[in-house]
């Protein structure tokens, strides 16, 4: 029998998963890590972008804000800002959102109006990517 992991990844609003995995792999502030059972215990900062949740016969993508990785080598806690699903996005409302965060972007005039339109922007082209992954890979890996 395989070991597992048990993942969470909770925002300040909800835990957004809570499963038994194979791997997880996450992007840090160092570069992109994959956690599998048994690794040794691990404190890292994250940064936006995918999360991989690999099960025995397919894999969950996530998209995440910044935040906090830590794990034991049975369990695996990502504390973010923020955490949405594959399937909760929608191709038009995300390329709706890309085309807003640049029109702000170029339209902004102070510096925390270009920070916050920065971040718009950062959020869209992860979901964009999220919507890249999903359609590239399906749901149950071969």
């Amino acid at each position: 029998m395989q070991s597992k992991l048990t993942l969470e990844i909770i925002t300040p609003k909800k835990i957004a998963l809570k499963e038994e995995i194979m791997s997880v792999t996450a992007p840090t502030v160092e570069g992109i890590i994959t956690i599998l059972p048994h690794h040794v215990r691990l404190f890292s900062l994250l940064k936006e972008g995918v999360v991989v949740a690999k099960k025995e016969d397919e894999e969950e993508l996530f998209g995440i804000g910044g935040g906090y990785i830590e794990t034991d080598g049975r369990r695996v806690h990502l504390l973010v800002s923020s955490a949405y699903g594959q399937d909760e996005l929608d191709e038009a409302a995300v390329k709706k959102a890309q085309e807003q965060a640049q029109k702000l972007l170029a339209e902004s005039k102070t510096i925390q109006e270009r920070h916050h339109a920065l971040g718009l922007l950062r959020r869209s082209l992860i979901e964009a990517k999220l919507l890249s992954l999903r359609a590239k890979k399906p749901h149950v890996l071969r």
